[in-house]
């Protein structure tokens, strides 16, 4: 098969690899990708939200499959045009990616058919959002951008004047675009945070290898939240026992819901979850792989990518049987000074050999901002590189990603030290 990839990060490098693996890849397109792509896909530069550009590319080069990764083109519609042209694709179409686009649909979806999740409104002006926050008085509140914000639209607000410069923030100052002209307002939950990526073809629902992801920018679940500073995989706190209610209660239901709503989705359903004392609670629903989730949980796959993606296509995910690495990963995402606020690009980054990489056994760098310049990899985002780490247990795991790290420099890298260490609340 002729495969393009959509999209230019970590998650999409680890897409990449993993489709490599399967003796039905002929040949590997990923656009625009990265410098670390490039090693295993042709990069192609057409952006990630040109619609037109990427079904003219598939049909020129006879593409047979297109994986459509990152929120923007799928809530845009990009699985839509590239079916319509009748190209074989992964990933929810638009009326089923809402289910990421809009928060406010999803905690509504919740609601009506009783899938737990926090207690929330919404709305549309800061005065009403203020008026319902000094009413409920409960803090830290958790305060959503409706729309896509790229990963960061979410605010704690530890008190009333944060939440008043939340509020105003995304309504009336614009600091997350259109995104943030409605927002969520919703109860915080103390807990431990699960992310569980599911294979769906909308009536059959697998769930992957759980994970942890970590969001604060700083040690101690501390500092700005980010799009991920690392994952690990599977959870430990993620039992057969609590996997069974989450099935139950979350997993099925949520499928059926959307079936219910006409916007059956299919693709990878991902499930932000936190395990409270009265059991596991929705947090966010996204449309698609995490990142940097898949760079731990596809790593851990044994049965062929390309085989379960066809089975979804097909609608016949029941008749397939996925099988998992009984072995542990890790990911310590290696960012730039200044992440997620300013940053610096083009600055050299050493130790890696010439295809991006480290000559270390069962560790991968996957690339997530990075360029290529005269033969050199230079930094080019947020997050540069997610280096991952699979062992058999999660402590050797852990031990090998930093000990990788270490060979990897380059000006202001930041990175926290703490990927792993899971706390009562969840950091």
């Amino acid at each position: 098969m002729r495969i393009l990839v959509i999209g230019s990060g970590g998650r999409e490098h680890s897409v990449v690899r993993k489709l490599k693996e399967s003796v039905k890849a002929e040949k590997l397109y990923c656009a625009p990708g990265n410098a670390g792509i490039a090693a295993d896909a042709e990069c192609v530069n057409i952006s990630a939200m040109d619609i037109a550009g990427i079904v003219n590319f598939s049909k020129d080069n006879a593409i047979d499959l297109v994986f459509v990764t990152p929120d923007d083109p799928l809530v845009a519609g990009m699985v839509d045009a590239l079916e319509a042209a009748g190209i074989k694709t992964f990933g929810p179409n638009k009326a089923a990616a809402i289910i990421e686009g809009s928060k406010a649909f999803s905690k509504a979806l919740m609601k009506k058919y009783g899938i737990p999740t926090a207690a929330y409104d919404t709305f549309t002006d800061a005065a009403s959002a203020m008026q319902y926050i000094k009413k409920q008085n409960k803090y830290p509140v958790v305060i959503k951008a409706d729309g896509l914000a790229l990963g960061k639209g979410v605010i704690i607000a530890e008190n009333e004047a944060e939440a008043e410069g939340a509020v105003k923030s995304m309504i009336n100052d614009g600091i997350f675009g259109a995104s943030g002209k409605t927002i969520v307002v919703e109860e915080f939950l103390e807990g431990t945070e699960v992310s569980v990526l599911a294979f769906t073809d909308s009536v059959t629902i697998k769930p992957m290898a759980s994970s942890k992801d970590h969001k604060r920018a700083q040690d101690g679940d501390m500092g700005a939240n980010t799009g991920g500073m690392g994952t690990i995989s599977p959870n430990p706190r993620y039992t057969p026992e609590v996997a069974k209610v989450c099935m139950e209660k979350i997993f099925l239901p949520t499928i059926a819901a959307m079936r219910e709503e006409g916007r059956a989705f299919k693709g990878c359903l991902y499930f932000g979850l936190i395990l409270t004392d009265d059991g596991p609670k929705v947090i966010e629903y996204n449309a698609r792989f995490g990142d940097p989730e898949a760079q731990v949980v596809l790593p851990l796959l044994k049965t062929d990518f390309i085989d379960i993606i066809l089975a979804i296509y097909e609608n016949r995910l029941s008749e397939i049987d996925i099988e998992w690495e009984n072995a542990a990963c890790a990911c310590v995402i290696m960012a730039s000074g200044g992440y997620p606020a300013a940053y610096e690009k083009g600055k050299e980054i050493f130790g890696l050999n010439g295809n991006g990489q480290l000559d270390y056994e069962n560790v991968t760098v996957y690339h997530a901002g990075t360029k290529s310049e005269e033969n050199k990899f230079l930094t080019n985002g947020g997050r540069v590189l997610g280096v991952t780490a699979k062992a058999e247990t999660l402590e050797a795991a852990l031990e090998k990603a930093y000990s990788a790290v270490s060979q990897i420099r380059f000006d202001g890298v930041a990175y926290r030290t703490d990927i792993g260490k899971i706390n009562k609340a969840g950091a």
